[in-house]
């Protein structure tokens, strides 16, 4: 991730503010500033009344670096680049690389631009930002920074592409806890931007990306997969295991339709009667026909398999059961069964 270079982070996905949008921020922070600067001036004079005029200056100035200099210096820091007015804009300072500012970066930033902005009237951060490329003051050069647009259309925010078929699952053992969240947005940036890039800066980006996801996976990227198609199977994966963590219940839910349905299925077992046995394993099927009566015999004589008068319901049915089983048995192998 370190090894990124500003152009190829710009191209991937990090927009430069203009100088209006910058100009319209800095005017909110302008004015939220200067309004608390003046409350807190007002509220020194009243308390200082009563002391010399060395120290009525002292305080003064201390409140001018203070309120004017070190107040937009912690906001930037504490938000990560975002002050009212960026908020307001939809803009952020990040470093060159596009990660996250810290304090030394919003330090030289609020140091330079308490001379190119507070002392010149921004005359010299207007100049300086139209002559950049970039748009960026004489603190983001000093500071390696630079103001980006937060804010793109959701249609122009393309979808990652599917890994070829024969990648799916193949890093489901990848451990991917160590991945932090900076690298894994440039990879999406990435994939989703892919086919707007020079095919040899697309390469390059590719392998810088595959190797850093590689370093922190602890597992060598396979050399025989192209890298970019390496980093899209790991995106995959890892979209199938946020899907899988979210929909946690659904394993359970399928688990209980299907021990649901078998239940469904004993019950019907049960009240229909016994399941057929199955047949042996050396054992030939019989023919068909050969448990049938013959086309020419004689009907079975009335009330010959009816049950006694005394009998209780269903026995005559088990009898003629039992009474048709061992005819068939005894016609299969040609021994009867005992009376």
């Amino acid at each position: 991730m370190s090894e990124l270079v500003t152009g190829d982070a710009v191209v991937l996905g990090l927009r430069p503010a203009r100088l209006p949008s910058r100009a319209l921020a800095l005017a909110i922070d302008m004015a939220v500033v200067w309004t608390a600067y003046l409350s807190v001036s007002v509220g020194l004079g009243i308390a200082t009344a009563s002391l010399d005029e060395a120290a009525v200056m002292a305080i003064s100035v201390a409140s001018f670096l203070l309120v004017l200099v070190g107040a937009p210096i912690a906001v930037e820091t504490l938000t990560h680049g975002r002050s009212l007015g960026k908020m307001a804009c939809g803009l952020r300072v990040v470093r060159d690389d596009g990660g996250p500012i810290r304090f030394r970066h919003a330090l030289v930033r609020g140091a330079v631009g308490g001379v190119e902005i507070l002392m010149t009237f921004g005359v010299v951060a207007c100049i300086a930002s139209l002559v950049s490329e970039r748009g960026r003051r004489l603190g983001d050069v000093f500071a390696g920074t630079l103001v980006v647009r937060e804010r793109v259309a959701a249609g122009r925010v393309g979808a990652v592409p599917p890994p070829p078929p024969w990648l799916v699952g193949r890093f489901a053992g990848l451990d991917l806890s160590g991945v932090p969240d900076g690298l894994w947005l440039a990879i999406r940036q990435y994939l989703t931007r892919m086919g707007q890039l020079d095919p040899q800066v697309g390469a390059a980006m590719a392998e810088r990306l595959a190797g850093d996801l590689a370093a922190r996976t602890g597992a060598p990227a396979p050399r025989e997969v192209p890298a970019a198609a390496y980093l899209a199977a790991v995106v995959n994966e890892r979209q199938g295991r946020d899907v899988r963590r979210g929909f946690g219940g659904a394993g359970a839910f399928g688990a209980g339709v299907a021990s649901g349905a078998g239940a469904a299925g004993d019950a019907g077992v049960i009240g229909g009667g016994a399941a057929p046995p199955a047949a042996a394993p050396g054992a030939a099927p019989p023919a068909p026909g050969a448990g049938a009566a013959p086309s020419g015999a004689a009907p079975p004589a009335p009330g010959a398999g009816a049950a006694p008068s005394g009998a209780a319901p269903g026995q005559g049915g088990v009898r003629a059961g039992a009474g048709a089983e061992a005819g068939g048995s005894s016609s299969r192998t040609g021994f009867a069964p005992p009376a």
